[in-house]
C-alpha cells in the first residue's frame, strides 16, 4: 500500500515536492511567480508538500494538496512533538503567518520512518468531505431585539496600525482574540434582517453581509464594494469594509460546527478577510474568523475574501 492508498486516493500520482515551502504557495498559485519565478497557470495541476502548522498547539505536521485557488490538507503526520517544537523555533515566530517549512531534520525522518519504510501507520488522514452549509440563522428577527440595548460605537473608518497596536485592540472593548485577549468575550446582539443576506448587531450597531465575495485582491475587493453599493446590495448603497474594531466583534471564544469563531448565520466561504486598515510600516490588516485572530499581508495578490458591513 502506497501513500496515496493511505490517503483514499489509489491510482493517484502523488510526488511530493521536497522544495515546497509555505512561503511560495501564494506567489506560484495565486499571483506573479514564486520559486524560480515560477508560476503555476493550469486549474488541474496539483503539488504535494509537507509542511508545520503552528496556528494553534500543539504544533502539527501536515501534507498538503495545492493548486491554482486549492489547498487542502490531506493528512496529519505523527512526527516526535519535539521536532516540530524546535523547527518552528529555530525559524522564529511572524503575526502574518504560524506556517512553517520543515527542515532538514524533519525531511529525512520523514523519508526514513514513512516514505522509505513504506509504513503509513503515522499518517492519518483528515476528512474532507463538506457537507451542505447550513444557513438558517435561529435569530431573532428584525423588531424582536431587546429594547434600550446600549450600542457601543467602533471606529468606521481605516487607519494604519502597527502590530504593537493591532495586538492590543481587541482588549479595549474585550473582544475575543485567540492570541492577544484569550479571555475576551463580547455579547453580541444579532437580528435576522429577513432577507437572507444580511444581520444586524444591536451590540455595536452594524449590518454584516452574511456572505462575501470569493478570494481577490486589495483593488479587487474594492471594486467588489463599489459593484454592491452601485446594486444597492439588500436596498443599501453605503457598505464599506470593516475596521479591526469590527471584524473583532463578530468572533466568538468557540468554533462553530463550520470550524469559524463566528455565529453559524455567516458563510463559511470567507474564512479571512480583508480590513479597511493598512499596516506599519507596510502590507494590509486581515481577519481570521478561523484562527480568530488579525494578521497582515501583501494586498496585491490574491491573499483574501470581502466581507461588507454598514452602519445603521
Amino acid at each position: 500500500m502506497g501513500l496515496a492508498d493511505r490517503l483514499g486516493m489509489a491510482g493517484h500520482h502523488l510526488a511530493i515536492d521536497w522544495d515546497l515551502t509555505p512561503a511560495d504557495t501564494f506567489a506560484m498559485f495565486e499571483s506573479w511567480g514564486g520559486k524560480d519565478q515560477e508560476r503555476i497557470r493550469s486549474n488541474v495541476e496539483l503539488h504535494y508538500y509537507f509542511y508545520i502548522d503552528n496556528w494553534t498547539l500543539p504544533a502539527k505536521l501536515c501534507l498538503m494538496e495545492r493548486g491554482v485557488k486549492h489547498a487542502k490538507i490531506l493528512a496529519h503526520i505523527d512526527c516526535p512533538q519535539e521536532m516540530l517544537d524546535q523547527c518552528v523555533a529555530r525559524q522564529g515566530t511572524d503575526m502574518r503567518d504560524q506556517s512553517y517549512a520543515i527542515d532538514e531534520g524533519i525531511k529525512q525522518w520523514l523519508l526514513e520512518k514513512i516514505i522509505e519504510a513504506d509504513d503509513f501507520s503515522l499518517v492519518m488522514p483528515v476528512d474532507n468531505s463538506v457537507p451542505q452549509e447550513a444557513m438558517a440563522t435561529g435569530l431573532p428577527k428584525k423588531g424582536e431585539g431587546l429594547p434600550g440595548l446600549k450600542t457601543i460605537t467602533l471606529r468606521a473608518v481605516g487607519v494604519v496600525l502597527t502590530e504593537q497596536e493591532a495586538a492590543d485592540l481587541a482588549a479595549q472593548h474585550n473582544f475575543y482574540d485567540s492570541r492577544h485577549n484569550p479571555q475576551g468575550n463580547f455579547p453580541n446582539a444579532l437580528l435576522d434582517n429577513g432577507d437572507g443576506l444580511t444581520i444586524t448587531d444591536q451590540a455595536t450597531g452594524l449590518m454584516w453581509q452574511r456572505g462575501g465575495c470569493d478570494l481577490t485582491t486589495s483593488r479587487n475587493v474594492q471594486k467588489y464594494v463599489e459593484l454592491l453599493n452601485h446594486q444597492c446590495f439588500a436596498g443599501f448603497s453605503d457598505w464599506r469594509l470593516p475596521t479591526m474594531e469590527e471584524a473583532f466583534s463578530l468572533l466568538e471564544p468557540q468554533a462553530n460546527e463550520k470550524g469559524a469563531h463566528l455565529h453559524p448565520c455567516f458563510s463559511r466561504e470567507q474564512p479571512f478577510i480583508f480590513l479597511a486598515d493598512q499596516r506599519k510600516p507596510g502590507g494590509y490588516w486581515f481577519m481570521d474568523f478561523k484562527q480568530a485572530t488579525a494578521f497582515w499581508a501583501s494586498g496585491s495578490i490574491p491573499g483574501g475574501f470581502g466581507r461588507v458591513c454598514r452602519t445603521v
